[in-house]
């Protein structure tokens, strides 16, 4: 190890206890040293706050072994907080507690911030056993089921997220605590017989496995000493009697933790359960024991506030979830200490410097280790990716340097640290440094380039969320596209002339009832469209009337839209070359792993701009889910073709902070990015306006100020309007004066029905993202009347989590009062107030400190709600919820929790008032849309609770609740594609009717959307590969395929047949078939009567006449037959 011959630190090795002076940036490489010279295992690094823990254990990886550094982390939720910790955390707690059960498998080293340290562990958690699963081994899918479950795992019909398991026959789905993606078990018998994970995008196979480690999801385990214990308080702590109950019967459900206090015999902590040879490291030790006394002081605080709302004596103490500090900090084994600056003349001291920031100066760099290396130094570069390894390479060997690429480090980079030279290696690490003792140099990306990056992996991507039938439930409403507007009641098996089917049954007004075969199962849509909508009478005309009214109107619109699409399509643009090397160098600098489909919008929208004509794309994306990069990247593709870029913004706030992070983005490459918006004086704007005029500015960022007349660009390439919901008709004309052959991206969270519409029927391009970043959690909303208490105590709350609170007061004239209202309610927090009437120069200082932490409480209007990126803020409080729009509320809750910390939206209403049925359901879609990436739905239920309004104009509201949304969108789309020429798909006219028992049985699958969404797709086949796509989605999903599912599967295959030679007049008994229209070459009439002496051709009437063999099944024989006849290749 490069560090043997540090005297400071080899002093601490020797002793039991002791304490160095490390500087913060060669912390991570001192605590490896320390941990692989000391032989200690497993050495625990205690940090004062949960960030530093997670930074510190990142760094120290790069200098460990593979699987030798483990992070212990701390539940995110406060303590008596009725919410469970992610699933994830606990998962991550029980890994390591299981490795410290066994020598073999304890890590070197465990990274703990004080919380986790202080936080009692769940009874029997240190004696946790994990499910092993190896392919070949034998397992018992019940016992491994009921494990699994009170582990708990969540038994569903779909696993989505973690901690979900289900099953299906022999096949078993799970989504472990600690894994990335879910895992699928296929089991022959009791053996396993394969092992692999899935994606839970599509629920298909992906990779095989040898074996998977599962840990439970939960931390308390619900065991007999803990039921009984949990008996024991129903009688003494009445207060909490359900809870007590559901406990004491072993149920889950959650936020069933935030009594562990209660259910411990004894506080255990990880101190108690280390093994012998442990050491405990502490960083900053005075600092802890600052944070100990805050923790524990906070939780007095709740205690005493939940004492009196839980209606107990005050006074009373309750359990408490972490312990005293003295209690870890006194530990008899003593403990290392590393403080950052020696306190006096005798405290040991390793030397070592940072780099300071060195952005863009390359010579300086290539100067400064040069000097290093010819000391005889040994010099690292971490580079961050593989592109930016090769990119260094180039810049220092053109600076004369010429240094080797390591991607993998060798022996966790152990082995080629000690020789001197200099090398570059792929590792992540925050910071840099330089340590004289060992004659050492690592340099960072981020020393370089001036950028931090933070490390994280991206989510596994969630289901498709839009498919047709996802939420049709029993009882809604679904129009059909003869007899119109019905209501489902369900799917249901019938037997028709000794045949079994699957129908779905409707009702119609005045009691009628409508089978229609799942084979037919598209010409059914569910209906979208404002209130309860009227049935239809089956057989009336009023539905072929209002269809006849609403398609005259539509092919108005269409009308409107293919001129302007044509228009679009006609122009020239600009096309723009492919992306050079400093794209690609750029892209790779991203500080985060890009989502599934943040990497598909990228892909897409930079094919648009390289076409001819111009790019209309809009990117819909839940708050925080990376659209401003996808903006970034564009914007540096369009300044690489020596085009300017414009950005529009609706608020200065948000024109100032994405100012912040274009010009970080670009740093250290000839990119010049300037901001024109309220906050510059009339000198800095006019600057900004004449390199506009002169394109010196490459990249503008500003408010609809952009669009007054005296703005001239000398050539604009590219046009970004972020949050495009908050700009109005007006703005919109003035950009479509501007943009007509300009590239256009727009990117909105909940974009405005009307924009929705346009891009739902293909006028412009939509990319949805729908993938949360990695750790990103959905935001608890509670829509309630106003309540001050539960208020005050959110805030509370808040600032034990040391984060921070915005609560939107939306009237200017009394937002004053309200500051001052809560500085009486909590005297403690600090409070600070932001409306758009303040004048500039205020309105940015107040902001600006905020952000930096000076206050705790931003009394504000709205104005927060674009855009505005504030990672510590966790809280939202909206006192008039009721007086929001559906879109306002969404993009509000969406400020809080971007920092992967548990985030609470609290939506409140006024006590006495009557809310209008508008608001109701309004406050109703937004308390149901909580799962992360629901933006989308939202603006579909806006859609339907407002009507569009006109796509062009302001007249449709009423077409869309005649025949529904979904319909309305489908003939809007048919007479834009009528317009332009491109064939109409109509439901497929092919009825086939097999004379054979054909269904998908539900002992197979089990969920009836699930059925719906399978005989959807067989419907609307048209080629024998999809069909055996199905079948192949089939076996992996719900297992091998039962026999009547095989028919359908065959019926499938006749359909794709069908579809191959244009017939569509089919009628099979058992014993023949008459097929039609079909027209025989003379070489096919003569195989006709080869292959069939009873045939029969009547080619007057384009019909063939089949007998079908007694012993063969009707629709195998005739897909066989078919393809003998008329083979494959010469049908085209």
């Amino acid at each position: 190890m490069a560090l043997r011959d540090d005297r400071a630190l080899m002093s601490l090795i020797g002793s039991p206890d002791g304490t160095v002076a490390v500087p913060e940036t060669a912390r991570s490489i001192a605590i490896a040293a320390l941990a692989q010279l000391s032989g200690r295992r497993p050495v625990v690094v205690a940090c004062p706050t949960s960030t530093m823990a997670a930074q510190l254990a990142d760094d120290i990886k790069a200098f460990m072994p593979p699987g030798d550094v483990m992070l212990f982390p701390a539940w995110e939720t406060l303590p008596f907080e009725r919410v469970s910790p992610s699933v994830e955390t606990m998962g991550r707690r029980l890994e390591v507690l299981w490795r410290l059960q066994d020598p073999e498998r304890t890590p070197q080293i465990i990274v703990a911030s004080m919380r986790a340290l202080l936080q009692q562990l769940g009874p029997d958690t240190a004696t946790n056993t994990p499910v092993i699963i190896r392919r070949g081994s034998s397992l018992d899918p019940d016992e491994l089921m009921r494990t699994l479950i009170n582990g708990g795992y969540r038994r569903e019909e779909l696993v989505e997220h973690r901690g979900e398991v289900a099953r299906r026959g022999a096949i078993v789905d799970i989504f472990p605590s600690t894994a990335d993606a879910p895992i699928r078990i296929d089991l022959w018998g009791d053996e396993v017989d394969r092992l692999t994970t899935f994606s839970v995008h599509d629920q298909r196979s992906d990779d095989d496995l040898e074996e998977f480690t599962i840990f439970p999801a939960r931390e308390l385990i619900l065991n007999d000493a803990v039921r009984a214990r949990a008996s024991s308080f129903v009688a003494s702590e009445p207060w909490g009697r359900e809870h007590w109950e559901r406990l004491s019967e072993g149920l889950l459900f959650d936020g069933m933790e935030s009594w562990l206090p209660w259910l411990t015999q004894s506080p255990t902590l990880l101190s108690d359960v280390l093994p012998k040879g442990s050491k405990m490291l502490l960083i900053e030790p005075r600092r802890m024991r600052d944070r100990a006394v805050d923790l524990l002081a906070e939780e007095a605080d709740l205690a005493k506030a939940l004492a009196s709302s839980w209606a107990r004596d005050v006074d009373r103490e309750f359990p408490r979830l972490y312990s005293t500090p003295d209690r870890l900090l006194s530990e008899t084994r003593g403990s290392w200490n590393l403080i950052p600056v020696a306190d006096g003349p005798d405290m040991p001291l390793m030397e070592s410097s940072g780099w300071g920031a060195m952005a863009g100066s390359g010579e300086g760099i290539a100067e400064r280790m040069r000097t290093l290396l010819s000391s005889g130094y040994r010099v690292i570069v971490a580079a961050d990716g593989e592109s930016s390894a090769n990119r260094l390479s180039e810049i220092f060997s053109n600076a004369g340097l010429q240094l080797s690429i390591y991607t993998t480090p060798v022996d966790g980079a152990a082995t080629n640290l000690a020789n001197a030279g200099g090398a570059i290696v792929v590792t992540s690490l925050h910071r840099g440094f330089c340590i004289p003792s060992a004659k050492l140099a690592v340099i960072t990306e981020a020393d370089i380039t001036g950028r931090r990056r933070s490390h994280r992996a991206p989510r596994p991507k969630r289901r498709e969320g839009v498919t047709v039938f996802e939420d049709l439930k029993t009882g809604n409403y679904v129009v059909h596209y003869i007899h119109g507007v019905a209501k489902f009641e369900g799917m249901v098996k019938r037997t028709v002339g000794g045949i079994e089917r699957d129908y779905l049954l409707l009702a119609y007004k005045g009691g009628d009832k409508v089978y229609v075969p799942s084979d037919q199962i598209d010409t059914v849509r569910h209906y979208v469209g404002g209130e309860a909508p009227v049935l239809h009478r089956l057989g009336g005309g009023d539905f072929a009337r209002s269809k006849a009214k609403v398609r005259s109107a539509v092919r108005e619109i269409a009308q409107e839209l293919v001129v302007l699409y044509q228009k679009r399509v006609n122009a020239q643009g600009h096309a723009f070359s492919s992306d050079t090397p400093w794209q690609f160098e750029m892209e790779d600098s991203f500080p985060f792993v890009e989502t599934p489909d943040q990497k598909k919008a990228i892909e897409d929208t930079k094919a648009d701009m390289e076409r001819a004509f111009p790019m209309d794309r809009l990117v819909c994306g839940d708050v925080g889910f990376g659209k401003t990069e996808i903006a970034v990247r564009a914007a540096f593709k369009a300044i690489q073709d020596g085009m300017q870029v414009a950005v529009l913004v609706p608020t200065t706030l948000l024109a100032s902070q994405h100012g912040n992070t274009f010009a970080d983005r670009f740093a250290g490459y000839p990119v010049r990015v300037e901001v024109l918006s309220r906050f510059l004086t009339n000198a800095e704007a006019n600057k900004v306006i004449k390199g506009l005029e002169s394109g010196e500015v490459d990249c503008v960022i500003g408010t609809h100020r952009l669009l007054s007349n005296g703005i001239k660009f000398k050539n604009l390439g590219l046009l970004i309007v972020d949050e495009e919901q908050r700009f109005g008709v007006q703005h919109k004309e003035a950009m479509k004066l501007l943009k007509n052959d300009v590239d256009v991206l727009t990117l909105t969270a909940t974009p405005i029905p009307r924009t929705l519409e346009m891009s739902l029927v293909g006028i412009r391009d939509l990319s949805l993202l729908q993938t949360p970043p990695a750790d990103r959690q959905p935001i608890l909303t509670f829509v309630g009347e106003y309540d001050e208490r539960v208020a005050v105590e959110s805030i509370r709350r808040e600032l034990l989590r040391e984060g921070q609170v915005f609560w939107v007061h939306n009237r200017v004239q009394s937002i004053e009062e309200c500051a001052s209202r809560l500085r009486e309610l909590v005297p403690e927090a600090r409070i600070a107030i932001a409306h758009g009437q303040m004048d500039e120069g205020t309105l940015e200082q107040v902001v600006v400190d905020f952000w930096e932490g000076e206050f705790d409480v931003l009394v504000c209007t709205t104005i927060i709600e674009s855009g505005i990126d504030m990672p510590t803020v966790n809280t939202l409080v909206v006192e008039r919820a009721d007086l929001l729009g559906l879109g306002q509320m969404h993009q509000l809750r969406g400020r809080v929790g971007r920092s992967g910390q548990r985030a609470y939206a609290y939506l409140f209403h006024p006590r006495d008032k009557i809310l209008t049925e508008e608001a109701y359901e309004r406050l109703r879609t937004i308390g149901e849309s909580t799962e992360l990436g629901s933006g989308f739905k939202i603006a579909m239920r806006d859609l339907e609770i407002r009507g569009a309004g006109n796509l062009l104009g302001e007249s449709q509201s009423g077409h869309i609740a005649a025949v529904g949304y979904d319909l309305y969108c489908q003939m809007v789309t048919e007479a834009v594609g009528e317009m332009k020429g491109e064939p109409i798909h109509e439901p497929s006219d092919i009825r086939i009717d097999v004379p054979t028992d054909a269904y998908l049985p539900k002992d197979y699958v089990a969920k009836e959307e699930l059925r719906l969404e399978a005989y959807r797709r067989l419907a609307l086949v048209t080629s024998a590969e999809e069909v055996t796509d199905i079948r192949n989605e089939w076996v992996d999903r719900y297992g091998p395929v039962p026999k009547p599912a095989e028919a359908l599967l065959t019926v499938g295959l006749l359909r794709a047949e069908c579809h191959r030679l244009g017939l569509n007049d089919l009628n099979i008994t058992t014993s023949q078939a008459r097929l039609g229209p079909l027209d025989l070459k003379v070489s096919e009439a003569a195989r006709l009567k080869r292959l069939s002496r009873g045939a029969l051709h009547k080619e007057a009437a384009r019909q063939l006449i089949l007998p079908i063999p007694r012993d063969k099944e009707p629709a195998a024989f005739l897909v066989e037959f078919l393809r003998e006849l008329i083979p494959p290749q010469s049908a085209e």
